[in-house]
């Protein structure tokens, strides 16, 4: 029988996972993303920057890529890697979301993006169109990859 929403599969928790009494484990849909980029330093300054606000780190960094997450994560869900000559965006309609906890943290991650030679792409602001609660920005990479910071506020019940 297919389930009728998302939440209603109930799905076993895998091994490693600690969580507290009666709480569900829903998987992510996606387990990493990679980019190529132009130059590696120029887009590790650039992703230093920004990610840091949303609470993300340098994972790990070789000559050829660097791998982004939360701190003390054992696997990087973000990772970017020199493609000189073949790094492109990925085009029309394509683009990255990263996880904001507040308001501000999408603000500060759109603001380093501008420092660091990013481009803006859509102010930070409420996005109505896309649900209540719904707050981001837009950036651009120097690469032309399209980025998203975005909070999805918890409201208060109306009535």
């Amino acid at each position: 029988m297919r389930p009728t929403s998302p939440t209603s599969a109930v799905h076993p928790a895998p091994a490693h996972y600690v969580g507290p009494p009666g709480t569900v484990y829903v998987p992510e849909m996606i387990d990493h993303v990679s980019v190529g980029v132009v130059s590696l330093a120029r887009s590790a300054a650039f992703y230093d920057a920004v990610l840091a606000p949303l609470g993300y780190v340098r994972l790990w960094s070789t000559e050829r890529g660097v791998g982004y997450g939360p701190p003390h994560a054992k696997d990087e869900p973000f990772a970017i890697f020199e493609q000189v000559d073949a790094a492109r965006p990925a085009g029309a309609g394509a683009h990255l979301a990263f996880r904001a906890l507040s308001r501000a943290a999408v603000d500060a991650f759109h603001s380093a993006g501008l420092l660091a030679c990013g481009t803006d792409a859509g102010p930070p602001g409420s996005r109505p169109k896309y649900g209540e609660g719904y707050y981001a920005a837009f950036l651009k990479d120097p690469d032309g990859h399209k980025l998203e910071a975005v909070c999805h506020e918890l409201l208060p019940p109306s009535g």
